[in-house]
């Protein structure tokens, strides 16, 4: 009699969470505003309202962008938000800060629209290893979302993982 081989894992009550479903693909890009600087120091504000009228702001378009100053350079706060006035029709999303500050702010505002509830106590194996570059950020955020809901919570893949959480049996 030949042993038939059982898949244990797709038997399994497992739910498997991968953040790359929650990954923005829009291209990301990185609006640096000492380019409008008088000598990468002074921001000319006649200038500036000149460049914010002409430029095209339509580039864009369906884009994840970072405002920073590469500069150390005082730049006044509504010279930021003259930036996301003109880029608010346009990009899909953007934030004041670096790309690690924009990973972050994507992930946040997908993460925000997860049901937890359809996780409660299930148990949870989020996903490790994935072709796209998923912050440290969002597995924590993930974890802090989860943790008051799922019976378990491991990390890794279905067949090799690393517990977290295990709810405790109510009495």
């Amino acid at each position: 009699m030949e042993d038939e081989i059982v898949n244990r894992v797709a038997q399994s009550a497992l739910i498997t969470f991968n953040l790359e479903d929650y990954y923005s693909h829009h291209e990301r890009v990185v609006y640096d505003i000492k380019d409008n600087l008088f000598q990468e120091m002074i921001l000319r504000e006649k200038d500036f309202r000149a460049f914010v009228k002409e430029h095209d702001w339509s580039q864009y378009q369906d884009k994840n962008v970072a405002i920073i100053c590469s500069v150390d350079a005082i730049v006044p706060t509504w010279a930021y938000m003259l930036l996301a006035l003109q880029l608010e029709p346009y990009a899909h999303h953007f934030v004041f800060g670096d790309l690690a500050v924009l990973e972050q702010a994507l992930f946040q505002k997908a993460l925000h629209n997860i049901e937890v509830e359809e996780f409660r106590d299930k148990k949870v194996v989020i996903k490790g290893c994935g072709d796209l570059p998923i912050p440290e950020y969002a597995y924590v955020e993930l974890t802090r979302l989860l943790r008051p809901v799922v019976a378990t919570m491991m990390y890794g893949e279905p067949c090799s993982t690393v517990p977290l959480f295990k709810q405790r049996k109510k009495k």
